[in-house]
C-alpha cells in the first residue's frame, strides 16, 4: 500500500516537472531549458536509488516481518558500520532470542582473546612402573587429556585416529615394551569425564552433534553405523558395519524403513556413560548413508582401540580398558605422573576454530568453552555453567553490554535456553575486526547467499551473523535472529536472504 502511495506521488512530481519545462519552452527561454534539462532528467531518473541504506533495510524488514510465517514468532536484526560503529538498523534488537549455533561466534572470539590464536592442547601417553629385561611393564600405560578435542578427527592429517594409533603403538615399541601387565587407562579427570550441558534434550544428546565433552575427547566422540533397509516402507531395517569397533556398547535397533525420498531421520538416544544406545526413527528406502551417533564415552574408547591395536601388534594387555573418572568412581585410585613415552600437540586454535565455524561442530564449542574456563577461573572450577559465565562477564565488561543481553548455557548454542540479542551479537562481532587474529576468524566463517556469515539452526529457530560490505563501500556487520516461526526451514532460509540481500 505505502508502495503504491509513493508511485502515485512520484508521477505527481514528474508530471509537474514536464508542465514547468512545457511552460518555459512555450515562452523561448531556451538558455535556461538548456541548463535544467540535465538536472531534471537526472532526478527523474533516480526515484528508489535516492533511499538511504538505513530506509532499504527498514523496508525490507518491514516486509519480512508481517510474512504470514512470523505470525507467531519474532524476527530481531541489528546492522551496524563496521568502520563508525553507528547503528545503520535495528528492530527488536534488545529482545533475548534462542542463538541455535550463531552462538559460535561468541565463544570462538572468546577463545581467541583468551587462550591465543596459537594455542594448542597436549595428550601425553606415558607409563607407570618398571619394564624388565624381557619386555614386560608392570604397569599401566596412560594417555593424559587436556581437552583437545580434535584427537582422533580426521579433518587433520596428523590427528586422525590411524596415525595417533599407530604412533602410540610405535612408542611403546620404541621403548621396549612388549607386554603389559596392567591397564590402559584414559585420564580424563581435568574436567570430572565425559559431560553434556544441562540444556541439552534428550532427542539432541545420542547424536553425533549432540556429544558430550572429555578431557580426553577421541575421534569427536562420535561413531559411525551403516544400516541395510528393508524390502518395503515399514520394515525394519538391519544394523550393518561400523566404523569403530563398538564391541563393549549394546546397539539396539528400532529403526523402520522410510518411504523413498524421506532420507536419514534415525535418531539415537544415549546419554554419557550410557552402556546402551537406542536406535529409533526411518532410514529411507533409497538412500545409502552411514548414521553418526555419539559416544557415550570418547575417552573409555581411545583406550578401548589403543588396547585393541596393542593386541593386534603382539603387545598383549593383562588388565581391561578403562579411565581415571571410572577408576575413582569404584572407589580406587587413579594414577598421576610417570615416564612420558609420546607427546601429541593438537593443531593451533586458529585451525580448530576453521573447523569450528566451518562445519558448526558442537563438541568444539564445549571443548573450548571449557578451556576458557580451566584459563581463567581461579577457583579451580572448570564446567560447562562455570564457562558460560564467563563468557557473558567477558563481553560484559570488554564492551559494556548488559548482563540481561547474553544469558549464555553452552558454547555451542544447542541449547535451547540459550539467549542473546542481536545488539550483543553484532557489537561482538563488529568489536573483532580490529584484532590481528580477525583474518583467521572471518576465513572460519561459512559462505551462504554470497555472504560470509555464521548460521545457526535448531528446531524453530533460524539465524545469521557475519559480515557485508554495501555496493557504496561500507562495511557492515549484522546479526539477523528468528524465533517460532511457522513453516518449512527452507522457505524462510530463502526469506531471510532476501532480507540480507539489501545489505549488498
Amino acid at each position: 500500500m505505502l508502495k503504491i502511495r509513493y508511485m502515485r506521488a512520484r508521477r505527481k512530481q514528474v508530471k509537474k516537472v514536464y508542465r514547468v519545462l512545457a511552460n518555459l519552452a512555450a515562452t523561448k527561454y531556451l538558455d535556461m531549458l538548456r541548463l535544467l534539462l540535465p538536472v531534471c532528467f537526472l532526478w527523474l531518473s533516480t526515484p528508489t536509488n535516492a533511499q538511504s541504506l538505513a530506509q532499504r533495510i527498514a523496508n525490507g524488514f518491514r516486509t519480512f516481518e508481517t510474512h504470514e510465517s512470523l505470525a507467531n514468532g519474532t524476527a530481531s536484526l541489528t546492522v551496524i558500520n563496521a568502520k563508525t560503529g553507528d547503528v545503520v538498523f535495528a528492530k527488536n534488537e534488545k529482545i533475548g532470542m534462542a542463538s541455535a549455533s550463531t552462538l559460535k561466534t561468541v565463544t570462538a572470539a572468546t577463545a581467541y582473546y583468551t587462550l591465543g590464536a596459537t594455542h594448542t592442547f597436549e595428550t601425553i601417553l606415558y607409563y607407570t612402573g618398571t619394564i624388565d629385561a624381557s619386555g614386560t611393564l608392570t604397569g599401566d600405560l596412560v594417555i593424559q587429556g587436556s581437552g583437545d578435542p580434535s584427537l582422533g578427527s580426521d579433518r587433520f592429517p596428523q590427528t586422525a585416529e590411524t596415525e595417533l594409533l599407530a604412533a602410540w603403538v610405535n612408542a611403546v615399541q620404541d621403548h621396549g615394551i612388549r607386554k603389559i601387565e596392567g591397564r590402559i587407562i584414559a585420564d580424563d579427570r581435568l574436567y570430572n569425564g565425559q559431560t553434556a550441558p544441562g540444556g541439552w534434550t534428550w532427542r539432541d544428546m545420542g547424536n553425533y552433534y549432540g556429544a558430550g565433552v572429555s578431557a580426553l575427547n577421541w575421534r569427536e566422540n562420535a561413531v559411525g553405523i551403516n544400516f541395510t533397509a528393508g524390502a518395503s516402507p515399514g520394515a525394519p531395517t538391519r544394523l550393518g558395519s561400523t566404523t569403530a569397533d563398538l564391541g563393549y556398547l549394546q546397539l539396539v535397533n528400532e529403526t523402520t524403513t522410510g518411504d523413498r525420498g524421506t532420507g536419514d531421520r534415525v535418531y539415537a538416544f544415549s546419554a554419557p556413560y550410557s552402556s546402551r544406545i537406542y536406535l529409533r526413527g526411518t532410514y529411507g528406502i533409497d538412500i545409502k548413508k552411514t548414521i553418526y551417533l555419539a559416544l557415550p564415552d570418547g575417552a573409555y574408547d581411545a583406550a578401548y582401540q589403543l588396547q585393541n591395536a596393542l593386541q593386534r601388534n603382539g603387545i598383549d594387555v593383562s588388565g581391561q580398558p578403562t579411565t581415571s573418572h571410572l577408576l575413582l568412581l569404584a572407589g580406587s585410585s587413579a594414577p598421576s605422573g610417570g615416564t612420558t613415552i609420546y607427546t601429541h600437540r593438537s593443531p593451533t586454535l586458529n585451525e580448530l576454530i576453521y573447523w569450528f565455524n566451518q562445519k558448526s561442530i558442537n563438541l568444539y564449542g564445549e571443548a573450548l568453552l571449557l578451556a576458557i574456563a580451566q584459563a581463567q577461573d581461579q577457583l579451580g572450577k572448570t564446567d560447562t555453567q562455570t564457562g558460560a559465565e564467563l563468557l557473558g562477564e567477558f563481553w560484559s565488561t570488554k564492551l559494556g553490554l548488559p548482563a540481561e543481553e547474553l544469558k549464555i548455557m553452552d558454547g555451542s548454542g544447542l541449547s535451547p535456553e540459550n539467549r542473546i540479542t542481536t545488539n550483543a551479537l553484532a557489537r561482538i562481532l563488529a568489536s573483532v575486526k580490529g584484532e590481528p587474529w580477525f583474518a583467521g576468524f572471518f576465513e572460519s566463517l561459512p559462505t551462504y547467499n554470497g555472504m560470509k556469515m555464521k548460521s545457526g539452526t535448531i528446531s524453530g529457530v533460524l539465524g545469521y551473523a557475519g559480515y557485508q560490505t554495501s555496493k557504496d563501500g561500507t562495511p557492515l556487520v549484522f546479526a539477523l535472529l528468528v524465533n517460532n516461526y511457522n513453516g518449512p526451514a527452507t522457505p524462510m532460509r530463502q526469506r531471510m536472504f532476501r532480507l540480507l540481500d539489501v545489505l549488498k
